[in-house]
């Protein structure tokens, strides 16, 4: 799953036009970088929520033939955005008992898989180095599990592989995904693994001014 139903205030003002997983960095939209390492991941099914202006996307992407996937949206257009996990609850329909989601609004070269080993965990997250925009962090990461209260700190990277049980005793609605998190690792059930690649949260201009600006454009990244 694809989560880009987001408003994106901080992207204002180029989200008031567009929805934020479509702006461009190097000749293509956000989310068309995710559908073509999806693809040559192995993937083949893939669900997008849409919200804020997300009549726009399908229009873009299509049922995702040209990238041989099989898009499904999850429409949140008559309700306004769900938040991440009232989004998830509501596309579980479509994602079967264990799924990816990834945000929508990252760059990034971290090498998805279409099946990971939860084991007994309900999460496995994927956690980067601090950006400077999130300096204290989000979790800590010891002995490959996710803990609430220690150090040092990572930033969670916005991928995440999940168990449907999760989700499934949430009532619909809008809801943040990160009281769940935090209840499932106090509880250590969530995994984890820090990576160091190529990895960036386009969540204002000025960082997608910046991304459009490095080096990344004249390299293949194909992972």
């Amino acid at each position: 799953m694809i989560l880009a139903a987001g408003r994106g205030e901080r992207m204002r003002p180029l989200s008031d036009t567009l929805p934020k997983p479509l702006l461009t960095v190097y000749g293509k939209p956000l989310i068309v970088h995710h559908l073509e390492r999806l693809s040559r991941n192995g993937f083949k099914d893939v669900v997008i929520n849409i919200a804020h202006l997300g009549y726009k996307i399908p229009e873009v992407l299509g049922d995702g033939t040209q990238w041989g996937l099989h898009i499904t949206y999850s429409d949140e257009q008559a309700t306004g955005a769900l938040e991440s996990a009232g989004g998830i609850l509501k596309a579980l329909p479509f994602l079967g008992n264990e799924f990816l989601v990834i945000n929508g609004d990252i760059w990034c070269d971290y090498p998805v898989m279409p099946h990971i080993q939860l084991k007994r965990c309900l999460a496995h997250l994927i956690v980067v180095p601090n950006p400077s925009h999130n300096p204290e962090g989000d979790f800590a990461l010891v002995h490959e599990h996710i803990v609430n209260n220690s150090t040092p700190r990572f930033t969670f990277s916005g991928i995440g592989y999940y168990r449907a049980e999760l989700f499934e005793h949430l009532s619909p609605g809008s809801q943040p995904l990160a009281p769940l998190l935090r209840n499932a690792a106090t509880n250590q059930r969530v995994s984890g693994v820090l990576y160091q690649g190529i990895w960036h949260d386009i969540g204002t201009p000025e960082r997608l001014t910046a991304l459009r600006a490095s080096e990344y454009g004249t390299t293949d990244y194909r992972s």
